[in-house]
């Protein structure tokens, strides 16, 4: 997909969460492994002496540890369990309860000082008791640089559209809101839960939930990795309203299981509140709106020059338009309006091979926009004239648009009428390998990828940095024959 403006906002977001992610993961990790050991310390003298004085703050926390993890409170509590460290053999040998006493009042003392200044502690978000400026500040901590590099990836996926359609503003709000209300969801689920959410994930799900209401039917291309077989991966296209369902019924899936450090129900809560602020955004005729505002910014001004060659050819002066369309073009070459404005005088004129002419042009800027339907009409309309040929350099990457597309029958027919127009030319000797592939990987045709293959090869064209991949065309095609042939042969006998 392509987007009117640049992403502003979303390559900021990007930007934000990876500096603050590189310039507090180190102290994070420092603080989170000193206070994880504090606060084992305390759970160990807590399960072990049940009789020991609590401060309020730290006994609350402790009876929900007690509570949502019974099995390892019970190995706490066991006299026979292995001590792990020398605080905690310490602790077994004291029998005085005073000096027990004092252990657990020096821990707590120690913990109310790294939770102080803990990054964790003070920005991420925390179920029981949610600070309000977690809701927030939660959704730019990341674990490590799996989470946070996989979380910006799909922000880019779902975000620079989303940020297109709605506009930088109302995208930021619904985004920070979706991080918000993922935050509150799974605190919802798990309420009391003492484990801290951090990750943009929540937010992002918001997008994707948007995504799938604002553009459904958009094809998703997928690939699927497996841990055996011949073959890692598998790529796929899968429609939108299809795989955002599935994924996020996944998701709920997952939270219906022990936690095991992964916000499903934050992912879920987004992933809702994206898809109702979507609707609510159209249904309002805010995202019309927007979409206004955005078009008249974006929106191109023709020239003068073309203003007035317009107004010439109304006027059935068309040597004079044509003059001054050559010299605007002169000057700006890839001007869509000057070259469709001349093509139309060159149609009012019926100089059809000035048409043609223009419309290859016109051909090739659509390509170079990636705007491949519009240059494929270019195509069918240059046929359609008596057109034969295209330019083989424009020809060449009016192939790829069908392939892209999945019309490999149609990409195959384009490659191999290039082929056949330029023999001598470089782009006809890709146009045979682009044949070739897309007859051995997708159409299952090996006879036909073979051929294509040993034409190339014995081509006039030169060819040597492509020998290899000629090369192992060829052999990819002959064991695929020598394949079907076993296969035939063992069909056969079987019946």
């Amino acid at each position: 997909m392509s987007a009117r403006r640049w992403p502003v906002i979303t390559l900021a977001l990007i930007l934000v969460n990876l500096v603050i992610f590189a310039a507090t993961h180190r102290t994070v990790d420092q603080q989170d492994l000193q206070l994880c050991k504090v606060q084992k310390h305390i759970l160990i003298l807590a399960a072990t002496h049940p009789g020991l004085l609590l401060a309020p703050e730290v006994r609350e926390w402790v009876s929900v540890y007690q509570s949502q993890f019974p099995d390892d409170w019970a190995e706490l509590k066991d006299p026979n369990s292995e001590a792990d460290d020398e605080l905690y053999a310490r602790i077994r040998q004291i029998d005085d309860p005073a000096a027990l006493q004092a252990e657990m009042d020096s821990l707590e003392v120690e913990y109310s000082e790294l939770a102080a200044f803990s990054i964790t502690e003070r920005y991420a978000f925390a179920h029981a008791h949610p600070k309000p400026i977690s809701y927030l500040t939660s959704t730019f901590l990341h674990a490590n640089w799996w989470h946070v590099l996989g979380n910006m990836w799909f922000l880019w996926l779902a975000g620079f559209v989303l940020e297109d359609a709605w506009g930088r503003p109302l995208y930021l709000l619904v985004y920070l809101m979706a991080g918000a209300m993922a935050c509150q969801f799974d605190a919802w689920m798990s309420p009391g839960s003492i484990v801290h959410s951090i990750g943009a994930s929540g937010a992002i799900a918001g997008l994707m939930g948007a995504f799938l209401v604002g553009f459904p039917k958009t094809r998703i291309r997928m690939m699927w990795f497996f841990d055996l077989g011949l073959f890692p991966f598998c790529r796929f296209w899968m429609r939108a309203y299809w795989l955002l369902p599935i994924w996020v019924l996944l998701e709920i899936n997952s939270g219906m299981s022990p936690r095991d450090g992964i916000g499903h129900w934050a992912h879920a809560g987004g992933f809702l509140f994206g898809a109702l602020a979507a609707f609510g955004v159209r249904y309002s005729g805010l995202e019309h709106k927007m979409n206004t505002a955005i078009e008249e910014k974006v929106a191109w001004t023709p020239a003068t020059e073309v203003n007035q060659a317009s107004d010439l050819m109304e006027n059935h002066r068309f040597d004079e338009a044509t003059a001054i369309l050559h010299k605007h073009l002169a000057a700006n070459p890839d001007s869509f309006p000057a070259w469709s404005l001349l093509r139309a005088v060159h149609w009012r004129k019926s100089e059809i091979p000035a048409y043609r002419e223009v419309t290859i042009k016109l051909c090739e800027l659509h390509l170079r926009a990636r705007e491949h339907e519009a240059a494929w009409r270019d195509y069918e309309e240059f046929l359609q004239l008596g057109g034969d040929q295209m330019p083989p350099y424009i020809w060449l990457d009016l192939c790829r648009a069908p392939e892209e597309q999945h019309q490999f029958e149609r990409a195959v027919s384009e490659y191999e009428k290039l082929a056949a127009a330029y023999p001598s030319e470089r782009q006809a000797l890709l146009a045979q390998l682009g044949a070739a592939r897309i007859c051995l990987k997708r159409l299952n045709r090996p006879q036909d990828a073979l051929s294509l293959y040993e034409a190339a090869s014995a081509s006039s064209v030169p060819h040597l940095d492509l020998e290899e991949d000629i090369a192992s065309g060829i052999r990819e095609a002959r064991n695929a024959l020598s394949e079907a042939k076993v296969f035939s042969a063992g069909a056969s006998s079987g019946k």
